[in-house]
């Protein structure tokens, strides 16, 4: 069979955007700044997903257009041996990642609703932390949202890689740029709001710590979606006449404007109303809903928020699906429907005990963990450094060689950056991703 392309440059730049771009850039980074003392984290963080973020984006987007093949198959195209373990990592560390993620994603879509129904215009964030708390723990609400957002993930998936994913982040994706857009608009223009803008663009280096680059190197590789082989799988649709070094750099550039913006969203909205930046995971589903409760329209506004979000879950989702769809697809030769479904299903049901164990499986712990703290640890912490590390090595130390080739026959790019790449590859990445690793284990 015919492998599938996409369609066109500006396709595939998107739909990579979109596997990057999630909960991560709007969810997870504003409060990371907050926590972090905001400009001078969003120096480091810049620093470090245009040297190392790109670099492995580029390592594996390299890998995938070399086979033509998925994650696992990669591997064992151009190396085999053991190396196709790390294909495996990523399969599961998507499996597992996925199934955690898409529960999170169904709150987005519930505070969609909730934001049309009125039960957000709450004013007091104790409130709606007992609202929020009170939903999570719920043990059929969530699982129906959970459901939900499965099926429009799958249905994207078992369109194909032209007709279902390129064609949906064609619309997705201007779509989340315009609606950040009007939310930056109203955030910035409210009455206190550049004492946020201050916090996140002027550095204080005072309150850099080895935490704070210990968590902006984190939040650059994670929020660029490496180490599951999300971007090998894409990269194995590329022509072999696409300027690949200029796509990642796209990528990448796009994603971190994503996660620049939704800092200027929140951060602005956040101190005009006095609240606190560093509210951690709930600045999203309490601090902000209180902010918006205070806002002319705030209903509307919280509405187009939380749609945001729910789009950047979605292009997210559906690129850690194909990981494992083209596995099944590739080497087990099921077709692009069943596998779409089938694996839809059970990463459905691998969800269940993450979404219960908020609830009523609360005083179920695995090594002192309940079952969504383990599932984030084992792919966060273990799968995906892991995966990111021994990418890293492949491209720098096993098929260098071809690698720097298939750049250079295609005016990637110049001698002199194949050489900067080279560097961080084999030398550079493999110690901070190490580091990371070590660190998420507490060695360090």
């Amino acid at each position: 069979m015919k492998r599938e392309h996409w369609g066109s440059r500006l396709g595939f730049i998107l739909a990579a955007a979109g596997s990057a771009v999630g909960l991560g850039n709007i969810w997870k980074f504003p409060y990371m700044a907050g926590e972090n003392g905001g400009g001078a984290f969003l120096l480091i963080y810049l620093a470090l997903v245009f040297t190392i973020g790109l670099s492995v984006m580029l390592a594996e987007m390299v890998l995938g257009r070399m086979a033509e093949k998925n994650a696992i198959g990669a591997f064992a195209k151009l190396k085999g041996g053991a190396w196709p373990l790390i294909g495996f990592c990523g399969v599961a560390a998507a499996f597992i990642i996925l199934s955690f993620y898409s529960v999170v994603a169904g709150w987005t879509i519930s505070y969609m609703v909730k934001s049309v129904t009125g039960a957000l215009a709450i004013e007091d964030p104790d409130q709606l932390g007992s609202l929020f708390g009170g939903f999570i723990s719920d043990p059929v609400s969530p699982l129906i949202y959970h459901a939900i957002f499965m099926v429009l993930t799958v249905f994207v998936v078992l369109s194909g890689v032209g007709a279902g994913i390129e064609r949906a982040s064609k619309i997705l994706m201007p779509a989340l740029f315009a609606l950040l857009l009007v939310l930056i608009v109203r955030s910035v223009t409210l009455p206190g709001a550049e004492a946020g803008i201050t916090f996140l663009l002027s550095p204080d280096f005072s309150k850099v710590t080895w935490t704070t680059v210990s968590d902006a190197l984190s939040q650059a590789f994670f929020s660029l979606s490496l180490g599951m082989g999300a971007m090998i799988t894409y990269g194995s649709y590329l022509s072999k006449k696409e300027n690949i070094a200029s796509s990642a750099g796209w990528v990448t550039l796009l994603d971190t404007m994503v996660a620049v913006m939704s800092g200027l969203l929140i951060l602005p909205a956040v101190f005009a109303f006095g609240f606190d930046p560093s509210a951690g995971p709930g600045l999203t589903f309490i601090t902000l809903p209180a902010v918006f409760a205070q806002m002319p329209f705030g209903s509307f506004f919280a509405f187009l928020f939380f749609l945001l979000l729910a789009i950047a879950a979605l292009t997210s989702a559906v690129s850690i699906l194909e990981v494992v769809v083209a596995y099944f697809v590739d080497d087990r030769g099921i077709s692009r429907k069943w596998a779409s479904i089938t694996v839809g299903v059970i990463i459905f049901l691998m969800g269940i005990p993450s979404s219960l164990s908020l609830g009523i499986m609360g005083d179920f712990t695995i090594f002192g963990m309940g079952f969504f703290d383990l599932m984030d640890f084992v792919s966060s912490k273990l799968l995906l450094p892991i995966g990111g590390l021994f990418i890293s090595l492949f491209v720098g130390w096993v098929v260098w060689g071809k690698a720097k080739e298939d750049i250079a026959l295609h005016n990637g790019i110049v001698p002199f950056w194949i050489n900067a790449w080279g560097i961080i590859v084999k030398f550079i990445a493999p110690v901070a991703i190490a580091f990371i690793l070590l660190k998420g284990l507490g060695v360090l």
